[in-house]
C-alpha cells in the first residue's frame, strides 16, 4: 500500500516480472543519517559482533545459492533455487559508488553462500582498482578456498568469513548433502586462519537420526579445531524442521515424523517433528553453548565433555588428534597451465652487490639469493604481476626462453617456495 495523488492504493508488485540481479541498482542512502545510530555489541561472539558492531554497507554478489541442496534449507523458495551472479566489475563499481554516498569503507556481502571464484574475481578487481576496503561474507567451506585464494581474499580487505559445519560428523554431512566432509572444513579453516582471516563456523545439533553419540563427537570436533587454533567463533543451532526444505517436504525419508502437517504462512513455516531414533536433543542445549563460550575464549580446552553436561553422555570415540591429521595430512596442491599467476607481495628489486632478490613489503623487506640474470627476470614479470595476472603456462613458457633450466625444477625450488610465501599466487 502506497500513498498516491493523496490516496492510498494498492500495488500489487507479483504481477511484475523479478528484476535481473545485474539491474538491481545500488542501495541508497541518501536523507538517512547514519552517524547517529549507536553502536550495539549483541553477543560477545567474534562473528555476531561485527553483525552489529560499527556501519556495514550491504551488498549481495549473488542472488539465490550456487549450491543449492542442504536437506534443512529452504532450497524450495525463490531466495535459494534461483541463483543468479553479478559480474566482478558492476559488483566493485557498487561498493565505490556506495563509498560515495555513506563515506564508509566497510561491507558485508549478505550472500547465502558466496560463489569462491566470484569472490576471487571481486578480490582481484578491488586489487586492480587500488580500492581500500574491508569486507566479509558467507561462504561454504569448498575445497577450493586453498591458501593461495585465501590470501588474495585477505589482501584485496576480507577479514572474516562464515559457513556451515554443521553437525560436524561425516554420517550427518553427508545426510544433510553438505558437500563437504570434516576433514575437509579442518582444512579449508586452516588456510583461512593462515591468511589472517576470521573464521566463524555455524553448527547445528537435533539433525534427524542424530544420536547421543555423534552429539558428543561432534562437539569433539570443534573442541579439537579451537585446540588447533582453525575456529575462532562459533555457535550452535537447533535444528529446526520447515516446511520448504526437503526434511519438511519429505519427512519419511529422513525417518522422523510431522506432529503438525499444517503449512503455514511463509514468516509461519516450522513444522513440530518427532525424531523417534534419535536422541533428546533438548538436553544437551545448554552444555553445548556452555562449552562452545568457553573455547572461544580458550578456557577448559583440556577439560572432559562430561564436565559440561549434568547428565550421564558417552565418551566420544574419536581420536584425541584426529583434526591435527587432517592437517598433517593435507593433499599436496597441483598447478595447472590453465592457473592464473598473481603478486601481491610488494615491490621488487635487485641488489647486484649481495646478489639478491629485495622485496619491499609495507611492514619489512625480504632478501632472496639469486643470480643477476634471474633476479633481473624475476623483477621483470613480478612488475607486470603487480597490475595484472598471467596464466601458469605463460610463466613456464618465458622461463623456459630465457633459462636453460627445466620450469619444474625451478618451481619445487626453496627460491620459488620463497617467492610464494612472499607474495607469488597461484590461483
Amino acid at each position: 500500500f502506497m500513498l498516491q495523488d493523496e490516496k492510498v492504493v494498492y500495488c500489487n508488485g507479483s504481477l511484475h516480472a523479478d528484476i535481473k540481479q545485474e539491474k538491481v541498482g545500488t542501495p541508497d542512502y541518501d536523507g538517512l543519517s547514519l552517524k547517529k545510530y549507536l553502536s550495539v555489541i549483541q553477543l560477545t561472539n567474534p562473528m555476531h559482533r561485527l553483525w552489529s558492531d560499527g556501519r556495514w554497507n550491504k551488498l549481495t554478489m549473488a542472488h539465490g545459492c550456487y549450491w543449492g541442496k542442504c536437506t534443512f534449507c529452504d532450497i524450495s523458495l525463490d531466495y535459494i533455487k534461483n541463483y543468479e551472479a553479478s559480474s566482478a566489475e558492476l559488483i566493485v563499481s557498487r561498493m565505490e559508488d556506495m563509498i560515495d554516498k555513506t563515506g564508509e569503507r566497510g561491507f558485508h556481502f549478505v550472500d547465502e553462500a558466496a560463489p569462491p571464484a566470484l569472490m576471487k574475481a571481486v578480490a582481484l578487481e578491488i586489487i586492480k582498482r587500488k580500492l581500500v576496503v574491508t569486507w566479509w561474507t558467507n561462504i561454504r567451506f569448498e575445497k577450493s578456498f586453498h591458501l593461495d585464494l585465501c590470501r588474495l581474499l585477505a589482501a584485496s580487505g576480507c577479514i572474516a568469513v562464515s559457513g556451515g559445519l554443521e553437525v560436524a560428523s561425516d554420517r550427518l554431512l553427508t545426510l544433510i548433502a553438505k558437500g563437504v566432509s570434516v576433514e575437509q572444513v579442518a582444512q579449508v579453516n586452516r588456510n583461512f586462519i593462515e591468511a589472517g582471516i576470521m573464521v566463524h563456523a555455524y553448527l547445528m545439533y537435533g539433525f534427524p537420526t542424530q544420536t547421543a553419540q555423534e552429539t558428543i563427537d561432534s562437539l569433539e570436533v570443534v573442541r579439537q579445531m579451537f585446540e588447533q587454533g582453525i575456529l575462532q567463533s562459533a555457535f550452535w543451532h537447533r535444528f529446526a524442521m520447515t516446511a520448504h526444505s526437503p526434511v519438511g517436504m519429505s519427512p519419511s525419508t529422513f525417518k522422523v515424523e510431522a506432529a503438525d502437517d499444517r503449512i503455514g504462512t511463509f514468516a509461519n513455516n516450522d513444522i513440530q517433528h518427532i525424531d523417534p531414533t534419535g536422541t533428546d536433543h533438548e538436553l544437551f542445549s545448554e552444555g553445548l553453548k556452555k562449552s562452545l563460550y568457553n573455547y572461544m575464549h580458550s578456557y577448559c580446552l583440556d577439560h572432559p565433555l562430561s564436565n559440561w553436561f549434568d547428565f550421564d553422555v558417552p565418551e566420544t570415540i574419536l581420536a584425541p588428534d584426529l583434526i591435527l591429521s587432517y592437517l598433517e595430512n593435507s593433499p599436496q596442491r597441483e598447478f595447472k597451465k590453465s592457473h592464473n599467476v598473481k603478486w601481491i607481495g610488494g615491490v621488487v628489486t635487485y641488489n647486484a652487490e649481495v646478489e639478491a632478490l629485495v622485496i619491499h613489503g609495507s611492514q619489512e623487506s625480504f632478501e632472496l639469493a639469486c643470480t643477476q640474470d634471474l633476479g633481473l627476470w624475476i623483477v621483470e614479470f613480478i612488475t607486470q604481476l603487480s597490475t595484472d595476472t598471467i596464466k601458469f603456462q605463460e610463466l613456464d613458457q618465458r622461463f623456459i626462453d630465457s633459462f636453460d633450466t627445466d620450469f619444474q625444477d625451478f618451481v619445487d625450488s626453496d627460491f620459488f617456495d620463497g617467492l610464494r610465501q612472499i607474495g607469488l599466487l597461484i590461483l
